[in-house]
């Protein structure tokens, strides 16, 4: 079974973020059966500085294993949060070539929806050699606290690259990951 991870990089446990992140995870996962799984940065804390930490690697190291990756953060004066950072600075510059990833962005203002997610966080994925060919969503934070609204935002979005959705499956590796 193909396999779908989300990287919150909210510093708070089950976020608003992690819930977007998560729905366009299952929404993607509709269309051709994944396993969806979540790693909380927030939950691994400082681990994510510590040189060599064995809880850090192991996350990385399934966040690698992915057939999609779904990279999620809010939006912190126009940019993603330091705890993100620090996650993604413990790979190498191809340690996620051949991922295909979506970025996706929680803000206040439409703006910074836009520009934290593709002049912000698409570029982060690309240092660190993952592709992005479904783009970045970005959410407003009054969407993401209304589950109705939530799953209209990502429904339209995923609806909008239905096309372009089947086609990174069809080119992904599919041999999954465990949980």
């Amino acid at each position: 079974m193909r396999s779908i991870v989300v990287v919150s990089g909210n510093p708070r446990p089950a976020s608003k973020t992690t819930a977007v992140a998560t729905a366009l995870a299952e929404a993607i996962a509709a269309d051709s059966p994944a396993q969806v799984s979540v790693i909380e940065l927030a939950d691994l804390g400082p681990a994510v500085l510590e040189w060599g930490n064995q809880d850090a690697a192991a996350q990385r190291e399934r966040a690698a294993a992915a057939d999609l990756l779904v990279v999620a953060t809010p939006s912190y004066k126009g940019s993603y949060t330091g705890l993100l950072k620090a996650f993604f600075d413990g790979y190498g510059p191809t340690s996620l070539q051949g991922v295909p990833a979506v970025a996706v962005t929680v803000a206040a203002s439409p703006a910074h929806a836009h520009i934290t997610g593709e002049f912000h966080l698409v570029p982060l994925l690309h240092e660190v050699g993952a592709e992005t060919p479904l783009g970045a969503l970005g959410v407003l934070e009054t969407e993401a606290a209304d589950a109705n609204a939530r799953m209209a935002r990502v429904g339209s979005w995923v609806d909008q690259r239905r096309p372009l959705v089947r086609a990174v499956w069809a080119a992904t590796r599919g041999t999954g990951v465990s949980a």
